[in-house]
C-alpha cells in the first residue's frame, strides 16, 4: 500500500497542469495552449492507465530540436536588442545554421514569459522576411503595467527564449487584389511588413498597396528608413496619421504631404479610399478599439466585411 500511494504522488507530479486564462494569448492559435493541455493530459492518462512512464517521454523529446513547433515551446538565443522608441524595442534571434523560421505571409508566433512565478503568453509577428536564413526579429512594445513587458524588459543579449508556432496569418497570393490598404496601428505595423516586403521584392507582383500607419508623434513612428524604402517602389504609398502632433511644420518636409494629424476617422477613411487606385481589400492590425473603429469606417465607406481581414 506504501508504495502504491508513493506512486499516486509520482504520477500526480507528472500530470500536466491546466493552463491559467493569463496563459492564453487571446489570438485563436490552432492549436491553443489549452488543445495542446488536452492532448497532454490524454497522454497522461494513457501512460498512467497503463502504469508506463516511458509513454511520457515523447512530448520531452521535440523541444531540444531548435525548430519552431506549434505544440510545444523551443528556446531560441537573443542575439541583439536596439532600442526604436522610449518604449518599442526590436530583438533579434538565432536560428541554428542557416535555417529559417518558413513563416507564411503575416503569421504571428506565442512567446512565453515568466513574471513572479505566473506564466504569460503573448502573441507576436515577426517583422523579418519568411526566408531570413539564420535570425528572425520581432518588434515589441513594453507597457508600464503589461506583465509580459516586465518580463521583456530583463532581457539582454544572449538570453534564451522560449517561443512556439507559428499560427493565423494572411492567406496572400501576388495579384489576386488589385489594391491593399493596410491599417496599421503601432506595433500593428508588424505583420504588414512581410506582405510589403514579398510584393517588392517579387517584380511579377502588380499589387498596388497603400499603408496608413497611426502612431502618437512623428517620434513614435518605427523603422522610418525600412518605410522610406519602400515607399519608393511605385505600387507602395504610405500614410502617416499622427494623434498627438499638431501641426506638420515641425516634420520633415519629405512626411509632410503624406501625413496627417488627429485621428484616422470615417471623413479620413474616405479620403482615403477614394484615393485609392482601385477597390481595396484591406488589412486592419491594431487594438481591439482600433480594429472595431476600423471596422465601422470601412462600413461607412462602403467596404463589405468579405473585403477585410483582422490579424
Amino acid at each position: 500500500l506504501q508504495t502504491m500511494s508513493g506512486n499516486e504522488d509520482d504520477w500526480l507530479a507528472l500530470k500536466p497542469q491546466e493552463p491559467s486564462a493569463s496563459q492564453c494569448c487571446g489570438s485563436g492559435c490552432k492549436p491553443c495552449i489549452y488543445d495542446v493541455y488536452e492532448k497532454e493530459l490524454a497522454q497522461w492518462e494513457r501512460a498512467k492507465a497503463k502504469q508506463d512512464k516511458s509513454l511520457l517521454m515523447e512530448k520531452k523529446e521535440q523541444s531540444n530540436n531548435s525548430e519552431l513547433n506549434p505544440d510545444t515551446f523551443t528556446a531560441f538565443n537573443i542575439s541583439s536588442v536596439e532600442q526604436l522608441t522610449e518604449d518599442t524595442y526590436q530583438y533579434k534571434f538565432e536560428l541554428p545554421g542557416n535555417s529559417s523560421l518558413q513563416l507564411s505571409l503575416g503569421q504571428h508566433i506565442v512567446l512565453r514569459g515568466m513574471v513572479n512565478g505566473l506564466e504569460v503568453q503573448r502573441a507576436y509577428t515577426p517583422i523579418s522576411p519568411g526566408n531570413a536564413e539564420g535570425y528572425f526579429e520581432v518588434l515589441m512594445k513594453c507597457y508600464e503595467a503589461g506583465l509580459m513587458s516586465q518580463y521583456i524588459k530583463t532581457w539582454k543579449k544572449g538570453d534564451m527564449v522560449f517561443w512556439r508556432g507559428p499560427f493565423g496569418g494572411f492567406p496572400y497570393r501576388p495579384n489576386k487584389h488589385g489594391e491593399i490598404l493596410m491599417l496599421a496601428s503601432g506595433t500593428g505595423l508588424a505583420p504588414m511588413l512581410p506582405i510589403l516586403q514579398s510584393i517588392t521584392d517579387d517584380e511579377e507582383d502588380e499589387t498596388f498597396v497603400t499603408l496608413v500607419g497611426c502612431f502618437r508623434t512623428f517620434d513614435k513612428i518605427y523603422l522610418k528608413p525600412l518605410l522610406q524604402d519602400l515607399a519608393r517602389y511605385w505600387n507602395i504609398r504610405i500614410f502617416y496619421v499622427l494623434s498627438q502632433e499638431s501641426s506638420l511644420e515641425k516634420l520633415p518636409w519629405s512626411y509632410q504631404e503624406n501625413t496627417y494629424t488627429g485621428r484616422l476617422n470615417e471623413d479620413l477613411m474616405k479620403t482615403i479610399i477614394n484615393s485609392c487606385r482601385r477597390k481595396p481589400f484591406v488589412l486592419i492590425c491594431g487594438s481591439p478599439a482600433f480594429n472595431e473603429d476600423m471596422n465601422r469606417y470601412l462600413k461607412a465607406a462602403g467596404i463589405e466585411e468579405n473585403s477585410c481581414f483582422v490579424f
